[in-house]
């Protein structure tokens, strides 16, 4: 497979519904549990990919351009954006779904940094 094919098949897409009990004083979602759903997915995408143990070792940034409101659906997608010797890139994008609409925008984007490890949790490549 080559690595553009792994990349593609490594895309991962999750589906969630933003409820009242994940949401902030102001009815929208909790910036620490966008980010904690954010590590998620750039974590099964960067294992996807590699089919490796993989670490987070960084968030190198995210931009909140939109608040998410509670009764959404939003979906994250993760993407491997840069594959280095022993670390990889992994972009997340979440969009906002209006549930009885078909309005639909990005909302959320942050690049998280995975390194791959050894069971004695040395760095390896991510890419035999």
């Amino acid at each position: 497979m080559t690595i553009e094919e792994r990349i593609k098949a490594s895309e991962t897409r999750i589906f969630k519904t933003v409820f009242p009990n994940n949401t902030n004083h102001y009815d929208t979602l909790f910036g620490g549990s966008a980010m904690a759903m954010m590590d998620e997915v750039a974590f099964i995408t960067a294992t996807r990919f590699t089919r490796k143990r993989m670490v987070t070792v960084s968030s190198d940034r995210i931009d909140f351009n939109k608040p998410i409101p509670a009764g959404t659906i939003i979906e994250l997608v993760g993407t491997v954006s840069h594959i280095g010797n022993t670390s990889l890139k992994v972009l997340v994008e979440i969009f906002i779904e209006e549930m009885y609409s078909f309005v639909r925008e990005k909302a959320i984007t942050g690049t998280f940094t995975f390194v791959a490890i050894d069971e004695h949790k040395h760095p390896v490549k991510v890419v035999d």
